[in-house]
């Protein structure tokens, strides 16, 4: 496709968002998002629906599956690699990807676990060398991608035999270091649940901050004399969400309630989300991702953008990686190796991130790690071994990448018309 085609695509397809944009009110909401459908645009409506669809079949097979026990455990666990995958989901935003997630994370939980239990250093500083590690990857990725134009996937694939390696000498003979159960880290991973009443408070703050944002963004949108959302569907959406996190807060406060690590995974995708949206990195990002060239031009440092990316995965790779030794109270030679880097980065795809580059969302990552540990979970709770979650993740992941080159397709045939 030449530039001349895709200029005249673009400028349909803006053409197109603005006329969903100057339908306002509830039933213009509504027909706004069937065209969206129409055109391509799926969103996250493949994923909920998936999601539904594995909660049905799992809680029939076994009516413990939807207990809140079980859904809170489902949370926990899914928290570290979910973190993990967010750093995937802004490497695939550029058309790149990111092999040694599962690596660095394992290195930088044996970095943790050689400094804070050998060493004896203060688990402030432990976990910054930690982190530090997963900086220190990133910006060697970015350096090497830049100064030598060596694709993404050759990279990350050295990276991950090499700190695979780096991840066995750090550890040592002994090859596994406990984490002290007293400490902040296994508190955090496996015993911290948010109160009941606080997670109420949360709930009416996360309304009000939904509204407010919204609110705000409409009177600024106003000013600049552009179209926005009524008050009366700024309320309903306020609302329905307001009712769907208190009915889902109530039902875990049956058992042990939201682990809060699972409460700072989800912390972590909001400020990815902001980041992404509103501000002239992420904007950058997703340019970059779409269309590199054009992107330079415009004045975008690519470089920059492509190193922050690199070094942003790497550090939630590492924070991941850390999250995980919480969990199990240990650092061992088996931390980040199995299905901790293919999950990760089948977590961003099926969440709906583009292997194409240039279109998904944080939320990718929260999604589509929820759908993967609902395998995982309603697989083990009918005593059937890991071969069949392989599989049914793998075809999952496969039904992921085909809407969304059907999805991609189904645009572009839409833009040109």
């Amino acid at each position: 496709m030449s530039d001349i085609d895709m200029a005249t695509n673009s400028i349909a397809t803006d053409l197109q968002d603005e006329r969903l944009i100057q339908r306002t009110g509830f039933r213009g909401a509504v027909s706004s998002a069937i065209d969206r459908v129409r055109g391509g645009d799926l969103g996250v409506l493949p994923v909920i629906a998936g999601l539904v669809i594995i909660w049905g079949i799992f809680s029939f097979l076994n009516p413990v599956f939807l207990s809140p026990a079980n859904l809170g455990n489902l949370l926990m666990q899914s928290a570290a690699v979910g973190v993990i995958a967010l750093g995937v989901v802004c490497v695939l935003l550029l058309g790149e990807i990111d092999l040694s997630v599962g690596s660095v994370s394992g290195l930088s939980a044996a970095v943790l676990g050689v400094t804070f239990v050998n060493m004896q250093w203060p688990i402030v500083l432990a976990i910054l060398a930690a982190v530090a590690v997963g900086v220190a990857v990133g910006f060697i990725y970015g350096f090497v991608y830049n100064r030598f134009g060596v694709p993404s996937f050759v990279i990350t694939l050295a990276g991950l035999l090499s700190f695979l390696g780096l991840q066995l000498w750090v550890l040592g003979v002994d090859g596994t270091i406990n984490l002290p159960y007293d400490s902040f880290l296994v508190w955090f991973g496996q015993l911290a649940f948010v109160p009941a009443w606080l997670s109420y408070t949360l709930i009416a703050l996360t309304a009000a901050a939904f509204f407010g944002y919204q609110f705000f963004t409409a009177r600024t949108r106003r000013k600049a004399d552009l179209s926005t959302k009524s008050l009366q569907m700024m309320v309903v959406q306020t609302a329905l969400l307001a009712v769907l996190l208190l009915l889902a807060v109530w039902y875990l406060n049956q058992g042990r309630g939201i682990g809060w690590m699972f409460v700072f995974f989800v912390g972590l995708v909001l400020v990815m989300q902001y980041a992404l949206t509103r501000t002239k990195w992420g904007r950058s990002v997703y340019a970059v991702g779409g269309n590199r060239e054009a992107a330079r031009r415009a004045g975008i440092n690519v470089n920059w953008i492509y190193m922050s990316v690199f070094m942003l995965a790497s550090s939630f790779a590492a924070i991941g990686g850390m999250l995980a030794a919480g969990r199990l109270a240990a650092a061992a030679q088996s931390s980040g190796t199995g299905d901790v880097n293919l999950n990760a980065i089948a977590a961003a795809v099926i969440g709906g991130t583009s292997l194409f580059g240039g279109r998904g969302s944080a939320y990718a990552a929260l999604l589509g790690i929820i759908v993967i540990q609902s395998i995982s979970s309603g697989l083990t709770l009918m005593n059937l071994d890991s071969s069949f979650r392989y599989m049914i993740t793998g075809a999952v992941l496969l039904l992921a990448v085909m809407l969304d080159a059907a999805s991609r397709r189904s645009r572009t045939t839409h833009g040109r018309a």
